[in-house]
C-alpha cells in the first residue's frame, strides 16, 4: 500500500477536496473572469464568498499557487480578539467578531469556535496604566473588556505563576471574554465550499506569474496555467503582498518578517484560556488535541524563510517556562513559521490602488486571522463597489501621504 504524508494527501487532491471530502470542486481556469482574488487562504476565500452571498458576484476565481489554506492561514496559531486601542482598529476587529459569533452555522462548518477568553499580562506599572487606559476605550468603541488584578488572573488561568519574585511579575491582566480560538483549516474549508457552492471557481496549483494592465488598467493575469482575462484584480497573498503589487509598478510601505510558533506533545486540558505578554514576548493557548500552541513576536529580520532565528524561540520558551513552570519538562512537537507583511503602522492596507481595477489587502502583520471574516467582508465592499466601506476607509493607502496613520504598534499591546 503506498503510504502518504498528510502534506502529500493535500498535494496530491488526495484529502480535503477530492477523495475524501466533497468540499469544494478544483476548477480548470476559464478564459475570462468579473473578478480574480489572488490567494487562497482565509482572507482570500472570505473576499470570494461575501463578493458572491452579498453582492451576486459569481464569475469569480480564487487563484491558489499551493492548496487552499496552505500558506499562512494554516500557520497561525488561531486567536481570536478585538481589544484594540484605536477607534479605527476597534471597528474593523470587533466588526470580524461579531462575523465570528455566527460563521460557523452560517457556513454550515463546524469551524471549533471556541469563546474560552484571552488574557493579556501587564508587569509593570507602565503597563497597568496602559492597558487600563485600552479596557475603557474599548468600553467606548462597546468592546467587551474588563480589568483583573492578579489574584483574579489566577482565579481565571490556575496555572500562571504570579509569585512576585519572578523577572517579569503578573500585576494584572485585562480580559476579553468573547475572545478565543478556532480551527484556521476549518474556516478555510468552510469558506472555500459556500463559495464553489455559489458558483466561484477555485483554481489551485496555479501561481500567478504576471499583472497584465493596459492604459493604466487591469485586463488579466498570466499564470502557470495559461492567461485570464479581468478587469479587476484582488491581491490577498498574505507574505506576498509586495510581490504581486510589483507587477504592476506598484512599491507598497510593507516590510516582510518571519513569524514564529510551536507546539508542544499533547497533554490532558490544563489552560482553559489564551494567555498574551507583550514584556516576554510570547502567548499560549491549548489546542482541543491537547497540544500547547505557542507563539512569538517576528524576527527582527526581513525575510521569506518560514523557519526564523533559534533565538526567538529559546527566549520565547523561557518566558512560557517561567510563567508556567508546570511546563517546564514538556517536549517540543513541532515549530514552524510563517511570512507576515508588516505596515509601518502595524496596521493592514485595504484600499484600490492607481491601477484601476487592482486592489490590495495586506500588511497586517500578525492580526490577520483574528480578522479574517470582517477583512473579507469590507474587502469584497470594496471591489464590488469601487469604493471602500466606512470599516475599510481608514486603511487606504492613502493614509501613509496624509500621515493620518493607525499606529498600533504598542497598543495591541500584544508583542506583535
Amino acid at each position: 500500500m503506498t503510504k502518504y504524508s498528510l502534506g502529500s494527501l493535500v498535494r496530491e487532491g488526495l484529502f480535503g477536496h477530492k477523495r475524501w471530502s466533497p468540499a469544494w470542486r478544483d476548477a480548470a481556469p476559464k478564459a475570462a473572469y468579473d473578478a480574480v482574488v489572488i490567494g487562497g487562504g482565509g482572507h482570500g476565500c472570505a473576499t470570494a464568498y461575501y463578493l458572491a452571498k452579498k453582492h451576486g458576484l459569481s464569475n469569480i476565481a480564487i487563484v491558489e499557487k499551493g492548496w487552499i489554506g496552505g500558506g499562512n492561514a494554516g500557520r497561525n496559531t488561531t486567536i481570536i480578539r478585538s481589544n484594540y486601542l484605536y477607534d479605527e482598529s476597534a471597528a474593523i476587529y470587533d466588526h470580524a467578531m461579531q462575523l465570528w459569533k455566527g460563521l460557523g452555522r452560517e457556513l454550515n462548518f463546524n469551524i471549533m469556535m471556541s469563546h474560552r477568553g484571552v488574557l493579556n499580562l501587564a508587569h509593570d506599572d507602565g503597563e497597568v496604566r496602559q492597558l487600563k487606559r485600552r479596557v475603557e476605550a474599548n468600553r467606548l468603541n462597546g468592546v467587551d473588556a474588563e480589568w483583573l488584578d492578579a489574584a483574579q488572573v489566577k482565579e481565571v488561568c490556575p496555572i500562571i505563576n504570579i509569585s512576585a519574585d519572578i523577572r517579569y511579575p503578573v500585576l494584572g491582566a485585562t480580559l476579553q471574554r468573547s475572545g478565543g480560538v478556532n480551527r484556521h483549516d476549518a474556516v478555510v474549508w468552510g469558506y472555500a465550499r459556500k463559495a464553489d457552492e455559489m458558483g466561484v471557481d477555485i483554481i489551485q496549483n496555479c501561481e500567478v506569474t504576471g499583472i497584465k494592465t493596459e492604459g493604466g488598467a487591469v485586463v488579466g493575469i498570466e499564470t502557470t496555467r495559461g492567461e485570464i482575462r479581468t478587469p479587476k484584480v484582488a491581491s490577498v497573498a498574505a507574505g506576498h503582498t509586495s510581490v504581486i503589487a510589483k507587477m504592476v509598478d506598484l512599491r507598497l510601505p510593507i516590510e516582510s518578517h518571519p513569524l514564529q510558533a510551536l507546539v508542544s506533545e499533547p497533554i490532558k486540558p490544563v489552560n482553559p484560556c489564551v494567555i498574551m505578554s507583550n514584556a516576554v514576548h510570547a502567548y499560549c493557548s491549548q489546542s482541543d488535541k491537547g497540544e500547547l500552541v505557542i507563539g512569538a513576536g517576528i524576527d527582527h529580520q526581513i525575510s521569506y524563510t518560514q523557519r526564523g532565528g533559534f533565538d526567538v524561540i529559546e527566549e520565547t520558551i523561557g518566558a512560557i517556562v517561567e510563567m508556567f513552570p508546570i511546563f517546564s519538562r514538556l517536549r517540543l512537537m513541532r515549530q514552524w513559521g510563517g511570512i507576515v507583511d508588516v505596515c509601518p503602522d502595524a496596521s493592514p492596507i485595504i484600499s484600490k490602488t492607481p491601477v484601476k481595477g487592482f486592489y490590495v489587502n495586506g500588511g497586517w502583520g500578525t492580526g490577520g486571522w483574528k480578522a479574517t471574516p470582517g477583512s473579507g467582508h469590507v474587502f469584497a465592499d470594496l471591489i464590488a463597489n469601487d469604493e471602500p466601506n466606512v470599516i475599510a476607509a481608514p486603511f487606504a493607502i492613502e493614509r501613509f501621504c496624509s500621515g493620518k496613520l493607525v499606529a498600533e504598534h504598542g497598543a495591541a499591546a500584544v508583542a506583535h
